[in-house]
């Protein structure tokens, strides 16, 4: 095994201040020297360099080394961003610290804060196992100049991550309280790139200062709630074993939701996420407990929250489902909910969502004389549009009330979603109802997705540059009119891996690298015309859609 490397991992272990994972990759590495090939790939896959700012921050699997989460790397991490903001703000920095339930995240965000205060800056520490949207919110309550979130969001048991917000003095434009985007993601990478080895950081307790908006965000959320039916509608909540599940429950309530059912077997927080294969509810089979107590307790809908709770995901009854109701698209929602905001938006407010997600949301902004922006994939471009008032994107992430969370929601998302359906039930009519209303008005959009997971990241590359070299020249027997390589930008947004190809019949895929996982993502989309009286053409757009995935992952080749 390479010498050099050996010496890395021996020296990242030396300067490791966490026992466990010091103990782990030295034992690795003894293994590795007497030919154990398991201990070589473990060494190489804890020393295959830094983890790096993505599209959510930091993310990886748990374990020894530079290339998984644990104490050393989140200490040199917050090290790196207390050096960063020392150059950015001339007033001690105030940096907000939450963190989930993840294995591993109570002790991140303990660490974290004691380098802060050592750094000479301000902690602001908030309560812990919370969820990622009470973090957003506080960057912006409380004046931060950053924040930082311990979660992997919806990704497996085995992953953590630190995400970073800048706002206060920091950032002071539409982007204040948002994701970090570039320069600063490269600022503090660099700051981290020179930072000490972890048990050369100070740490101390100083300026740690613990606080609690629990409240304030409360109160904030609750007040996106509207009608006079509220208690009307039943609804199933699921946590998906998340710390969303006491603070979602609490704001529907207060926000006028008397009939709030649990899912018991899935409201506890658990880092082991024992009844789901991976939880994320856009998982097959991750909502079947959700839809199961649904049927139990005659309920109107079902609002699920990922396990950080930044997410929100819903499902309606159906009749002609195997299990009586059916999930809807991230794109369905977008496009519902905008519908719904877009009555009560203010004027010469702005509609955004991600390239990759529905066009329909455009054409909703336009009819209600709003501004829209299309952005890069993420939040951290969604929600710093000026002048935003609602953002989505298709991943089941939403952005229903900016001005307190420059961030996707999901406790606020559940608010402004039971309101529409309490409006919908006053009225008699269904989700769907309102969907075939839309697409007689806007057309009939539907999209679909097309994802590779794959082990050997090379493939991504390889299936990217296919597309680029031979991309298809018709799809589902229209035209490919346009072939967009936009690693170069396009239409006034900056270069990003993806490849957007257009048919003479408005189909688009998007194809891109997933930013958090091992995947190939493409983003499928046809647009039907609904004719005067007669059936909106779903099973049509899906047939097409079908029809695009097949001949699009061919094109592909993975």
């Amino acid at each position: 095994m390479n010498e050099q490397l050996l010496e890395a991992a021996r020296e990242w272990a030396t300067h490791d201040p966490d026992p466990q994972t010091s103990s782990a990759l030295l034992a690795a590495i003894e293994a590795a020297v007497a030919g154990n090939e398991d201990a070589v790939a473990e060494v190489r896959a804890a020393m295959n360099g830094p983890l790096e700012f993505g599209t959510a921050g930091l993310r990886g699997e748990i374990g020894p080394g530079e290339s998984r989460m644990n104490l050393a790397v989140v200490i040199r991490a917050t090290a790196g961003l207390a050096a960063y903001l020392k150059t950015q703000t001339e007033r001690e920095a105030r940096v907000v610290i939450g963190c989930d339930a993840r294995h591993g995240s109570v002790d991140f965000a303990r660490a974290a804060a004691r380098v802060i205060s050592a750094a000479g800056c301000r902690a602001l520490a908030l309560p812990v196992s919370q969820p990622t949207p009470l973090t957003s919110f506080a960057v912006r309550a409380l004046d931060a100049d950053a924040g930082i979130m311990i979660t992997a969001s919806h990704n497996p048991a085995k992953d953590n991550g630190y995400k970073v917000y800048l706002g206060g003095s920091v950032v002071t434009d539409a982007g204040q309280g948002a994701q970090i985007v570039p320069p600063h993601d490269a600022g503090i990478a660099a700051a981290i790139a020179v930072a000490p080895p972890a048990n050369e950081v100070p740490q101390d307790t100083e300026r740690i200062e613990e606080v609690d908006p629990r409240n304030d965000y409360v109160a904030a959320a609750a007040a996106l709630a509207t009608g006079d039916t509220r208690g009307d509608l039943k609804i199933t909540l699921t946590a998906m074993h998340g710390v969303g599940g006491a603070l979602t429950e609490r704001v529907l309530k207060e926000a006028g939701f008397s009939q709030v059912s649990l899912v018991a077997e899935q409201a506890t927080p658990d880092p082991d996420f024992p009844t789901v294969s991976f939880p994320n509810p856009e998982e097959p089979g991750a909502l079947d407990l959700a839809m199961a107590h649904a049927r139990e307790h005659a309920s109107d809908l079902i609002i699920a929250v990922d396990p950080d709770a930044d997410r929100c995901a819903l499902a309606i009854p159906d009749e002609a489902s195997a299990t009586g109701w059916r999930q809807l698209s991230g794109d369905e929602t977008g496009s519902i909910l905008g519908e719904f905001l877009a009555g009560r938006a203010p004027k010469g407010g702005v509609f955004a969502n991600s390239i990759v997600s529905s066009r329909q949301l455009e054409k909703i902004a336009t009819a209600h004389g709003l501004g829209y922006q299309h952005t890069l994939t993420g939040f951290k471009w969604i929600a710093r549009t000026p002048g935003i008032v609602f953002g989505y994107e298709e991943a089941i992430g939403f952005c229903p009330d900016p001005e307190h969370a420059r961030d996707k929601d999901g406790i606020a998302t559940a608010v402004v979603a039971a309101s529409l359906f309490a409006e919908l039930k006053a009225q008699g009519r269904s989700a769907q109802d309102e969907l075939e209303r839309m697409a007689r008005i806007y057309g009939c959009y539907v999209t679909m997705p097309l994802t590779f997971r794959v082990e050997n990241l090379g493939l991504i590359a390889q299936g990217m540059e296919r597309l680029r070299e031979n991309p298809p020249r018709e799809l589902a027997g229209s035209a490919v009119v346009s072939v967009v390589d936009m690693s170069q930008g396009w239409d006034g947004l900056p270069g990003t891996n993806a490849i957007m190809v257009t048919t003479e019949a408005n189909d688009r895929v998007i194809a891109r690298p997933s930013g958090t996982e091992p995947k190939l993502k493409c983003y499928l989309e046809v647009i039907l015309p609904v004719e005067e009286g007669a059936p909106v053409p779903w099973s049509q757009a899906r047939e097409r859609l079908e029809t695009i995935k097949a001949e699009f992952g061919a094109a592909i080749g993975i």
